[in-house]
């Protein structure tokens, strides 16, 4: 019964849904400003799409070939629409590098890590070493991580999230991620 009520999950109901639009809830503060940076660049991507379909389009139904049988035979000087298109894209480069600059250096905050963890991408799983942490035998804590198959999935299991061992971290403590790859990394969850 509780397991139907979806109160009983390892993600604590903050899980992608079926047809999802946008991302997951943000777990910190740095991802708040990713999410509202790309809303942002989004914003100013749709603005760019519509413009330059309207004029695309106004330039093929106005200026066609059945339209007009000599189109501008002697202009040849087109100053002002070179400055358009040159001043244009400049503009929103510097719209979209001051919001990402900002947050990139908010991001590049230093706080001394309670632990580190290394994450080792491999071509279809990760490798995981607690390197704070060791053993009986005086070495790191060290893990590989698989993703489960479709068909091994139980009820309520997310498919391509749900991996055999998984990381464990502490809630509410600064962590490194030290995360490289190995090979080509087939599965980036």
């Amino acid at each position: 019964m509780l397991k139907s009520l979806n109160i009983i999950t390892p993600v604590w109901n903050d899980a992608p849904e079926p047809w999802q639009l946008s991302f997951q809830d943000g777990a910190s503060p740095s991802f708040e400003g990713i999410v509202e940076l790309h809303d942002q660049i989004m914003f100013y991507l749709v603005i760019i799409l519509f413009g330059v379909s309207w004029m695309l389009s106004s330039v093929i139904f106005n200026f066609g070939s059945n339209q007009n049988k000599i189109v501008y035979k002697y202009h040849n000087h087109g100053t002002l629409i070179e400055l358009i298109w040159t001043i244009t894209p400049a503009l929103v480069l510097i719209a979209i590098a001051f919001p990402s600059f900002k947050l990139l250096y908010l991001m590049d905050e230093v706080i001394d890590p309670a632990m580190t963890i290394k994450a080792l991408g491999h071509q279809w799983y990760w490798s995981y070493e607690y390197s704070d942490f060791v053993n009986e035998d005086g070495e790191s804590i060290e893990f590989d991580s698989y993703l489960v198959p479709t068909d091994e999935l139980e009820e309520g299991q997310l498919r391509l999230l749900e991996v055999d061992n998984r990381v464990v971290v502490p809630v509410g403590t600064h962590i490194r991620f030290i995360v490289t790859g190995k090979n080509i990394i087939g599965c980036p969850y």
